[in-house]
């Protein structure tokens, strides 16, 4: 997300960059701890704290490590203290559920994380007014309610809708922004408008009515995978070179697999938990779409939180390749009812954010400090 113009004597209320560090660790070691436990899910035994409870997979991913990155980079953003509070909450969420805390505890740091982002988002939706705006600040609510849902002791199942939907309109309303240099039609910004109210109406039909609510927010999806694929600044910045060009084939390839997301709800009538349609059409969303778009803005989103350089290197594809390759073979898994194809396929997932953890500290340590060399100059 492109800042919005603080004013004078925010930088001395902003929290060092130093002390953002510990945060976006906390984020980090929930990745860790969710991705151990998506795999004992699968069957695979590997090395994990030994209270990891294999349910919280989903918490872990959503609340711990997107809530606290997403948190981090708003509270940046915003350039207060209290805005920090965000991210730490959401990373002690985090490492609580991965340690063996108890439930109601990392629900209640979650829903205070919830609390502080969305009014974080408020704040900086007062200060530049903007229909992108006015999406990160819905996407926020969103997570609120999940969180809030959580704490309340329901099934996770009934808060994946909202959680959907912070991912989604997040990442929707940040691509919205850079629209201003492809400016949508008007025509275009209503069904956009429409698709968001689409997208939070079903969330919120999911709550007495499961898969009816669920259909409806499959339909969504479906329609801002194509809005996007349409409107988006990518289809022409593919043609460029190095970064840019990078963050386009992440962009597009995850609208690929956020559309798929939603034809399969659609074509299974619903998100039915247990189900291989359940699988297939959330890891389509949260790995395909959701990583595609973090694997992407990596190189941005490193030097303006932290100050670090991340050069480009054509070697970042490489973890590309990987998720999207892990993702058909978990697919395949659950199309063919094949645990085998389905297990392998999540330990490519663990392969290819291993590979994309490693290949983006390998760029920070060439990079070193200040402006990362390969942050684009063009809008990606």
């Amino acid at each position: 997300m492109t800042p919005p113009a603080a004013p004078q004597g925010h930088a001395a209320v902003d929290l060092p960059v130093a002390a953002r560090v510990p945060l976006l660790v906390l984020g980090f070691l929930s990745l860790a701890a969710g991705v151990a436990a998506g795999l004992v899910r699968l069957g695979w035994d590997v090395p994990r704290p030994a209270a990891l409870d294999p349910a919280a997979h989903g918490p872990l991913m959503i609340v711990g490590f997107f809530g606290t990155v997403i948190s981090l980079e708003r509270a940046v953003a915003l350039a207060r203290r209290w805005a920090y509070l965000g991210p730490l909450a959401a990373g002690l969420a985090g490492v609580g559920a991965a340690f063996g805390a108890p439930g109601t505890a990392a629900a209640s740091a979650a829903t205070l994380a919830g609390a502080v982002l969305a009014a974080g988002s408020l704040v900086v939706l007062a200060r530049q007014p903007a229909l992108h705006m006015a999406c990160l600040a819905l996407g926020a609510g969103c997570w609120l309610v999940g969180n809030v849902l959580w704490l309340a002791g329901q099934p996770v199942a009934l808060a994946v809708p909202w959680w959907t939907g912070f991912l989604v309109l997040t990442i929707a309303g940040e691509r919205l922004e850079l629209t201003r240099f492809l400016p949508p039609a008007p025509r275009a910004r209503a069904l956009f408008l429409a698709i968001v109210a689409t997208v939070i109406g079903g969330a919120a039909l999911a709550l007495p009515a499961p898969e009816a609510g669920t259909l409806v927010l499959g339909t969504a999806l479906l329609a801002l995978a194509a809005w996007l694929l349409k409107q988006d600044i990518a289809r022409r910045t593919v043609r460029q070179r190095g970064l840019t060009r990078f963050i386009a084939v992440c962009l597009l390839s995850g609208y690929f697999w956020l559309g798929l997301a939603g034809a399969i709800i659609v074509a299974a009538g619903g998100l039915v938990p247990g189900t291989a349609s359940y699988d297939a059409a959330l890891h389509a969303v949260m790995l395909g779409f959701v990583f595609s778009m973090v694997f992407g803005h990596a190189p941005v989103i490193f030097p303006a939180v932290l100050k670090v350089a991340v050069p480009y290197t054509p070697a970042f594809y490489g973890a590309l390749a990987v998720l999207h390759a892990s993702l058909v073979v978990r697919l395949a898994g659950d199309l063919a009812a094949s645990y085998a194809w389905r297990a392998a396929g999540g330990m490519l997932n663990a392969l290819a954010l291993a590979l994309f953890i490693a290949g983006t500290a390998i760029a920070v340590a060439r990079g070193g400090r200040g402006r990362g060399a390969g942050t684009p100059s063009a809008p990606e």
